[in-house]
């Protein structure tokens, strides 16, 4: 296995694609970044997390241009009600994936990571999809509500991010052509899923 290993995980909403991270990084030991980028980007920029949440996967909310107000890293802490574009807040969250990237080896689930990391020759980047009917269980197992509450969340989920990563990238999301390698969870499982990356790693 490489000296460094930094894998990226872009999913299906209920594909199971979070619990694969989490599985890959208990078995390979390293790190593990999901909601943990939002605390870490308001962190090194000084703006509150909440921004950075309205912002999440998304590329809509009605912010405004942050250099409009004299934005600036050094700046005192900021309040939800002061106002940034959502591409401002993704590139200061690009720019702490980037950071983690270059400190130590991970796995990172979604936020564009595959993308932006695509010049870094440790990255390994991911796509998990599912079918319908094994991702819906999964939603369901996870908050309970009825299947068509979870059809429709499923769908928003997913419209929102592809929406999200077409709108800042040149790959198309979910598209085999944007990842090194994509798997099929309802076809694959989990615990295969976590044991295929490894063995692609363990190659590399």
């Amino acid at each position: 296995m490489m000296e460094k290993v930094i894998i990226t995980i872009g999913r299906q909403f209920g594909s199971g694609g979070r619990e694969i991270g989490k599985k890959l990084a208990e078995h390979l030991n390293i790190a593990y970044y999901d909601k943990e980028l939002i605390q870490l980007a308001a962190k090194e920029s000084g703006i509150c997390p909440e921004l950075f949440e309205k912002a999440d996967e998304k590329t809509s909310g009605g912010l405004l241009q942050a250099f409009a107000m004299g934005f600036s890293m050094n700046a005192p802490l900021y309040q939800p009600s002061d106002c940034f574009t959502n591409a401002t807040l993704f590139q200061l969250q690009s720019d702490v994936i980037r950071k983690i990237a270059t400190e130590n080896s991970c796995v990172i689930v979604g936020r564009c990571a595959d993308y932006i990391l695509k010049n870094d020759p440790h990255t390994t980047s991911i796509f998990i999809h599912a079918t319908e009917t094994d991702r819906i269980q999964r939603i369901i197992r996870q908050t309970p509500m009825s299947e068509k509450e979870a059809l429709e969340l499923m769908r928003k989920t997913d419209k929102t991010r592809a929406t999200y990563y077409n709108y800042y990238t040149d790959h198309i999301w979910g598209a085999a052509a944007s990842y090194h390698l994509c798997l099929n969870s309802s076809v694959i499982g989990i615990d295969r899923c976590v044991g295929i990356i490894t063995n692609l790693l363990s190659q590399k």
